[in-house]
């Protein structure tokens, strides 16, 4: 199970990402390729939690058997 505090990472790291200055360093890109891999990791890592939690919330409850028959509400007459 992922800690709370392990989320709140994940979240965080492309605003971290974002604060960096693009000329801190003579000759490198915008993001570094750790970094860059970092967050392409973190974004895997919370694309899956997502649809993990969309998988458990929108699968079918379980309903009490029924020996395997269809009941059918119908209006008596009367």
């Amino acid at each position: 199970m992922v800690l709370p505090g392990h989320i709140l990472f994940l979240l965080l790291l492309p605003v971290a990402a974002a604060q960096t200055t693009p000329g801190s360093c003579s000759g490198c890109g915008p993001l570094s390729l750790p970094l860059l891999a970092g967050l392409v990791a973190a974004d895997a890592v919370v694309s899956l939690l997502i649809v993990g939690a969309v998988f458990l919330c929108a699968r079918p409850r379980r309903s009490p058997a029924q020996d395997g028959k269809v009941y059918i509400n119908m209006p008596g007459r009367g």
